[in-house]
């Protein structure tokens, strides 16, 4: 049983990297003390104790898809990007038919109801799609996109057994309702695959958008006279934004251009993953389609781009060398950011007294050593 780390180096949020003894009981942070305890785990030099990772948006990994109706599934997805530091996610759907979705949201809130213990803890359902718009659909099959309901909302959180955290949505397709119906539910509205004007997403932001769904892709770009989705999002200083950072989605400049506006406080790191991550270059699936997988860039057979590869702590590295931060700057955008988006951080995202023992060990480039989630070791090297 993990008890905790001895005098380890430990990103305590407002104090910085420092070292410290941590004691874990029950699965909780119990008390942060500069105590030296030879009875607990003592780490390598070089090795730095961060709150695991959380990633808000991954559909799959390992030859598993949250679109994937069987428990061995979502445990696969679990267990494999535990090698990442991450210790919560949100299973992500997609745009598919009704009794698909509704198939594969059940399974997932039995598994969620299971707590089962073996890797990541799934903390909650991201349904990106259907209430999306066509012209930037991405990935997603458009014959199952329909506009935004409440009513058809309701049917698919009563399948998932209450379990979906955040909704993908178009706010010009009919959304208005929806966000105050999503908004009601302490559920995080998301504005993605969309072709919201500015005016439209502004509006839709006052109405409690909190967040938007892989920033710049699939969302009506910026024009210097209609600034568009993208322009309005980082107008906002409400807004979360996810972004991919495999430098395939976006550039370098674009990365650049969103920490300018945002800063460090409303960027979230995702890796919006799909099956094929962990894998060799080859032939895949997502939501039905064939997914060509080559040099670490997943394309559908006309180019589009569907998910990703991505781990998370390359992910995490690859946003260190671009921005040049702090390795704290960096984990709170895996971190403390998407546990304040998705409301838990009175549980996650920082390590402090009475919050879950979730734990990566990583080194300066975010190599991962270990990850513990809830007190226990779910990946050691």
């Amino acid at each position: 049983m993990f008890k905790g780390f001895n005098q380890v180096l430990t990103y305590i949020d407002g104090l910085g990297i420092v070292r410290k003894t941590i004691h874990v009981e029950k699965g909780k942070i119990t008390k942060i003390s500069d105590e030296i305890d030879p009875t607990l785990v003592h780490l390598p030099e070089g090795q730095i104790v961060v709150p695991g990772f959380i990633d808000k948006h991954i559909h799959g990994a390992n030859h598993s898809d949250g679109m994937y109706p069987t428990p061995k599934d979502i445990q696969n997805i679990a267990k494999t990007i535990a090698s990442e530091g991450v210790t919560s996610f949100l299973v992500t759907t997609m745009t598919q038919s009704k009794e698909k979705i509704a198939e594969a949201l059940a399974n997932i809130g039995r598994y969620i109801e299971e707590e089962n213990q073996e890797g990541a803890q799934a903390i909650g359902i991201h349904l990106e799609g259907p209430f999306i718009c066509t012209k930037y659909k991405g990935a997603q099959p458009e014959e199952f996109i329909v506009p935004c309901d409440v009513e058809t909302f309701q049917f698919y959180q009563k399948a998932s057994r209450n379990h979906i955290k955040q909704v993908t949505l178009a706010y010009e397709e009919n959304g208005k309702e929806l966000v105050h119906y999503l908004t009601s539910q302490g559920i995080v509205a998301s504005i993605g695959h969309t072709n919201a004007t500015s005016d439209e997403t502004l509006e839709g932001i006052k109405e409690g958008i909190t967040s938007a769904t892989h920033t710049f892709n699939a969302m009506k770009g910026i024009h210097h006279r209609e600034i568009g989705t993208a322009g309005a999002v980082l107008l906002s200083d409400e807004i979360y934004c996810e972004l991919i950072a495999d430098l395939v989605h976006v550039s370098n400049n674009a990365i650049k251009l969103l920490y300018k506006c945002k800063g460090k406080e409303k960027v979230i790191a995702i890796t919006d993953a799909i099956e094929s991550k962990h894998l060799p270059d080859g032939t895949y699936h997502l939501g039905g389609q064939e997914v060509i997988v080559k040099d670490h860039e997943a394309r559908l057979h006309d180019g589009t781009l569907a998910g990703s590869t991505l781990q998370m702590h390359h992910g995490l590295k690859n946003l260190k060398d671009v921005l040049g931060l702090s390795i704290e700057d960096i984990v709170d955008f895996a971190t403390k950011n998407p546990a304040i988006n998705l409301n838990v951080f009175t549980q996650k995202g920082s390590i402090a007294v009475g919050k879950d023992a979730d734990f990566a060990v990583i080194n300066q480039d975010f190599n991962v050593f270990m990850t513990i989630n809830r007190g226990k070791i779910i990946f050691q090297k």
